[in-house]
């Protein structure tokens, strides 16, 4: 039997379909993932790039399972924790385990300084204490729960979540946090700025490698100039205005339309030019959050977003 060259556009149609229906389903749990996904790994770029793997995990699993998925949040959850103790394994970290050792009862309720606590876990806590705590703690799994999810008993993840407790309760949040210096202004990037607000999308176009890739999670994946000059790029640049900010110590160009948020997006350079240019405009968590992190309103209405 003959194999078709092609995957056809009316199948890409059909899976994409399908994946707007699933983002549908479990949208009411996007949220509290990202800041799970945020929260375990301890950063919002790399809670980012696990809440993204996560997504995609969580829809493409779905043909290898045999009963409904009574428990959408559960299902997410799991798949995440998975994820994340996965690359913690490949970076050869110590995971930890969850033992049953007798732990007097404490009963953390100091909330006052909960944004430094939850973001300094994964210094402090091993992967799968800080996975525990969260879930027990934050996110209100039962330890049943939290077992399947992390590989362990009821038992170990209530011994666990209490050394947790102390240890959280011995951490001193009054040294400020480091920041790292913001590096030298890249050539490229200030050229892409200029091309930018220029609306000159062929001095833009000259900045990226032929193959670059250009993506933007939960919209589209575009392989190469000619793609993106057939596909996003099809009606020209926007008219927005583009400005370099550092954005959780990382520098980003964000896209301001009136003012407010539009887009956010991080370019990878090599020998001069746009090799991987990401864009975050589908992604709402990542969005709000940067506008309250910056002081700057998210653009709520932007077709074919509308976050109202």
């Amino acid at each position: 039997m003959e194999q078709a060259s092609t995957i056809s556009k009316e199948f890409v149609e059909d899976a994409r379909k399908l994946r707007n229906e699933f983002e549908e389903i479990v949208f009411v749990y996007s949220k509290d993932l990202w800041n799970y996904c945020k929260y375990v790994t301890g950063s919002p770029w790399d809670g980012e790039d696990l809440f993204q793997e996560t997504m995609i995990k969580a829809f493409g699993l779905l043909p290898q399972r045999w009963s409904d998925i009574t428990d959408k949040k559960y299902y997410l959850f799991r798949i995440a924790t998975n994820t994340w103790l996965d690359q913690c394994r490949k970076q050869k970290r110590e995971i930890g385990t969850l033992d049953e050792t007798p732990e007097a009862n404490l009963d953390f309720s100091d909330h006052l300084r909960l944004v430094e606590i939850l973001t300094s876990l994964d210094s402090n806590l091993t992967p799968k204490q800080t996975a525990a705590f969260l879930l027990l703690d934050i996110f209100k799994f039962s330890a049943e729960e939290i077992a399947g999810i992390v590989h362990s008993t009821p038992g170990g993840v209530y011994s666990a979540v209490q050394r947790a407790r102390k240890k959280i309760t011995s951490m001193d949040f009054s040294q400020p946090k480091t920041h790292p210096d913001t590096q030298v202004q890249n050539p490229t990037i200030q050229a892409y700025l200029e091309a930018f607000n220029n609306g000159d999308l062929d001095s833009m176009l000259k900045l990226f490698s032929d193959q670059a890739q250009n993506e933007a999670f939960f919209g589209f994946q575009e392989f190469s100039k000619s793609e993106m000059l057939k596909g996003s790029l099809k009606f020209g640049l926007p008219g927005h205005t583009a400005q370099e900010f550092i954005l959780w110590d990382k520098p980003v160009i964000i896209v301001l339309a009136n003012g407010e948020i539009h887009d956010i997006q991080l370019q990878e350079i090599e020998n001069g030019k746009i090799v991987s240019h990401k864009s975050y405009f589908f992604r709402k968590e990542l969005i709000l959050a940067a506008a309250e992190e910056l002081g700057v309103k998210a653009q709520l209405v932007k077709p074919p977003v509308n976050w109202k």
